[in-house]
């Protein structure tokens, strides 16, 4: 359901969002860095943690002088856990399933649930992780965690329903094919990861989805929303112990199970170019190299590297590349940190008569970084843009529930908002430097998409 119009938070797709698994654009820092790990400061108790006997986790951010929560259900399973071929993409269908009908709401009774408080509902999928979501005033807490309960614990997966639902997914399979800046980075990630994981689509093939059975996403479902699985998060208007009262009422009935594995690091990514023919206007470029995974120290030294290459109108790349030159219309960098690996990179489309100036300019701004780094000044700027983003980002329920319930979600102490922009402040020169060599354009793998290859 997350929208996919201004490319951030880019490795998820829902039932609303009709686009591929794609890295999180650098301009949306504050999820990149405001879930960092950094020692664990809660000096005023706004956040507080609960373990349920079963083992699902309550966790809770009261934010005063508003009226509204958002609740949401984190389920610690995702596209890469799949079971390859018979389950691909079977998180997110199972995510769609879930809205056609609970042991105790139709399909239309589950949309009219919270719309008819003045609320909404949502759900994405991402690589490793599943959730769903809901927004509504205060007063409605015990609404939202009976919905949020009915749809994550007790789905109907009926075949029938299947059967209508399974034609919804393909036709959003279809709609990434037919997207071609979508599609590049799908293809990007497939070739890159090697094999991994990391690389497979969170939609799955038309292939994989058209052989899916309720069976399956019946067993997937047992094996995954289990206790130890789930992250009921809430951030708003609250009291905590209102927040736990609910979520004993409706999760703890959620089997005690077992938590899925972490996935296992890759053996390394793929370098070079490789182009994918296709019949575009454009020709889609992306550039991306390998990071570590999201609990390394160095992930801040990545975010700020990543913001100046390409992380708004003032960035290098979208002065030189757009500003400058007129090559392109788009020109951004993306990064995405998941728990054994990191990817950053840059995409770029332009006409198929400029690809070759283009990637060329790319190239020479990567090239640039990763000899010089960043100097002071440029460094303090992108320090004062992160750190702007970070905080504006902060003032939404929304954005708080999310930053809440992915620190729960990868084991990482909650953090003070002082010493997270601390640690911002904290990157030197120095670390800039050492880090940007990883940037060198021979450490990247391209990938194009459009009628004709780069030229050599």
């Amino acid at each position: 359901m997350k929208q996919r119009a201004d490319r951030i938070d880019q490795q998820a797709v829902g039932r609303r969002s009709h686009g591929p698994a794609r890295p999180v654009r650098s301009s949306a820092s504050f999820e990149a860095v405001a879930a960092a790990p950094a020692p664990a400061i809660n000096t005023d108790e706004a956040i507080r943690r609960t373990e349920l006997p079963n083992g699902v986790i309550v966790v809770s951010e009261r934010i005063p002088g508003v009226r509204s929560l958002a609740a949401g259900v984190w389920v610690r399973h995702g596209g890469a856990h799949e079971r390859r071929q018979h389950e691909a993409g079977g998180s997110h269908l199972l995510e769609h399933m879930v809205f056609k009908g609970t042991r105790h709401r139709s399909a239309a009774e589950i949309a009219l649930a919270l719309e008819r408080l003045g609320g909404s509902l949502d759900a994405y999928t991402t690589r490793e992780h599943t959730s769903y979501q809901a927004r509504v005033l205060d007063e409605h807490l015990p609404e939202a965690m009976d919905v949020l309960a009915d749809l994550t614990l007790e789905p109907l997966l009926d075949a029938a329903d299947l059967a209508l639902e399974r034609e919804v997914v393909l036709e959003e399979i279809a709609q990434v094919e037919d997207t071609p800046d979508d599609l590049v980075f799908e293809l990007h990630a497939e070739r890159f990861w090697k094999g991994h994981p990391y690389g497979r689509s969170v939609l799955g093939t038309a292939g994989s989805v058209a052989q899916m059975s309720a069976d399956t996403l019946r067993s997937l479902h047992e094996r995954a929303y289990t206790g130890p699985n789930l992250v009921v998060a809430v951030a708003g208007s609250l009291q905590h112990d209102d927040v736990v009262e609910q979520a004993t009422e409706h999760f703890l009935k959620a089997p005690s199970g077992t938590r899925v594995a972490i996935v296992d690091p890759p053996e390394g990514a793929r370098r070079g170019y490789e182009h994918e023919a296709r019949s575009t206007a454009q020709t889609h470029l992306v550039f991306a190299t390998n990071l570590p995974g999201r609990d390394h120290p160095d992930r801040y030294v990545h975010v700020l590297i990543s913001a100046a290459l390409g992380g708004g109108m003032s960035s290098r790349l979208f002065q030189r590349v757009r500003e400058e030159l007129g090559l392109c219309y788009s020109v951004f960098s993306f990064q995405s940190f998941y728990r054994a690996a990191g990817v950053a990179g840059v995409y770029v489309g332009t006409r198929p008569a400029t690809a070759d100036r283009a990637a060329l300019e790319v190239r020479k701004e990567l090239e640039r970084v990763a000899e010089a780094g960043l100097p002071e000044g440029e460094l303090e700027d992108v320090r004062r843009q992160v750190k702007g983003q970070i905080m504006l980002s902060l003032e939404s329920p929304g954005a708080r529930l999310h930053r809440l319930a992915s620190l729960e979600m990868h084991d990482e102490p909650f953090v003070d908002l002082e010493a997270l922009l601390a640690r911002v402040d904290a990157v030197s020169e120095e670390d800039v430097r050492r880090v940007a060599r990883s940037y060198a354009p021979d450490r990247h793998f391209t990938m194009s998409l459009g009628p004709d290859a780069l030229g050599p």
